[in-house]
């Protein structure tokens, strides 16, 4: 069984004190969150002598033990190798079966963990099934969890559509392609899952939101769906532009000059076999000479089809614009109309005045 906590210590660093000292970046990742806190060697000590005096017995991994005749600060080795030391140490802690060392509360204060870690551990993994099954997220924090998650996973297709685009072969464009498809796909799913969430309001019970947190968490998930249909868009115009271009190589790859590395004075067109498409690997010369006609054709009837479509475009505008102008000369009209009959009235005031 997987632990419900993931921790690591990726990197060390120095403190901005007058008297500097070594701080190790703990990073733990739970089912729902990540977070990172930093612990000297000294608090790494303290919680040791308390995981054995609180289980009654030492845990299972020893602490790196000090040195006295040199400091983290002014030896990067050492620093490296105590990281290593502390973070397999409560790696160890973490993912033992025997759990005592976890249970006890200078574990908890030591990680910033919660009291009741595993209960909240296995709510998680189920919304975290809920979600992978298109299901609704009913819980408050919890849906502003995954929202973050639905952020990341956002912020990582948009890296992976620039590493492709910036990639100088097929093979790395189509990885980060496919890297960013699968992020989209979990974005897709995480928005469904947070939109069945904010219409289901019944099932949140006595956690129900109130209707402008409501409304700003609609606006959350549009956002986050308008982005996703931005990015769906921009990977597809990719794949297509990257479909031209095979096309186009492959245009020219139909007639090269074979003869002219034997003869560099000649250059005789000719065919390059391996290089054909499968289109035309079955076609003599005029075969791909028609279905090069064919194709230009068609492409001639995709722009007259086109052409079309613009033209009426331009068609709607303009009886548009007739309308509006109409409709600016009925305004005019009525503003007449109207001006005309408020000194009417003003006439009619005037003569009761007098009367009165």
């Amino acid at each position: 069984m997987a632990p419900a906590v993931e921790i690591s210590i990726p990197s060390a660093q120095l403190s901005s004190t007058p008297k500097p000292y070594t701080v190790y970046n703990i990073s733990l990742r739970l089912p729902l969150r990540s977070f990172t806190i930093q612990k000297r060697y000294s608090d790494c000590t303290t919680l040791h002598s308390a995981l054995t005096a609180q289980a009654g017995a030492p845990p299972p991994a020893s602490i790196p033990a000090k040195s006295w005749f040199s400091s983290t600060t002014h030896n990067p080795e050492l620093t490296e190798q105590r990281r290593k030391g502390l973070e397999a140490y409560l790696k160890t802690i973490n993912e033992i079966d025997d759990a005592r060392w976890r249970d006890t509360s200078a574990w908890r204060t030591f990680l910033n963990l919660p009291s009741n870690l595993s209960s909240k551990s296995s709510v998680a993994s189920t919304l975290h099934s809920a979600i992978s099954n298109n299901g609704p997220v009913t819980d408050p924090v919890v849906w502003l969890d995954c929202h973050r998650d639905l952020k990341v996973q956002l912020h990582n297709a948009r890296l992976h559509l620039t590493q492709r685009d910036q990639a100088s072969n097929a093979q790395a464009q189509h990885e980060s392609g496919a890297q960013a498809k699968k992020c989209l796909v979990k974005a897709g799913t995480m928005i469904a899952s947070l939109d069945q969430g904010l219409k289901s309001q019944d099932d949140w019970g006595s956690e129900k939101l109130g209707e402008g947190e409501v409304r700003r968490r609609r606006d959350l998930v549009a956002s986050a769906r308008k982005e996703k249909d931005t990015l769906e868009s921009l990977l597809n115009a990719m794949v297509a532009k990257s479909r031209v271009d095979a096309t186009v190589e492959d245009k020219k790859a139909l007639i090269t000059s074979p003869s002219s590395h034997a003869h560099p004075g000649t250059a005789k067109p000719g065919r390059v076999l391996g290089k054909e498409t499968k289109r035309t690997r079955e076609l003599d010369n005029q075969g791909v000479l028609q279905l090069q006609q064919q194709m230009m054709e068609e492409q001639d009837e995709d722009v007259r089809a086109l052409l079309q479509a613009v033209t009426r475009q331009k068609e709607l505008g303009v009886a548009i614009q007739e309308e509006l102008v109409v409709q600016n000369q009925m305004l005019g009209m009525l503003d007449e109309d109207v001006t005309r009959v408020e000194g009417k009235i003003n006439v009619a005031r005037k003569r009761i005045d007098k009367i009165r």
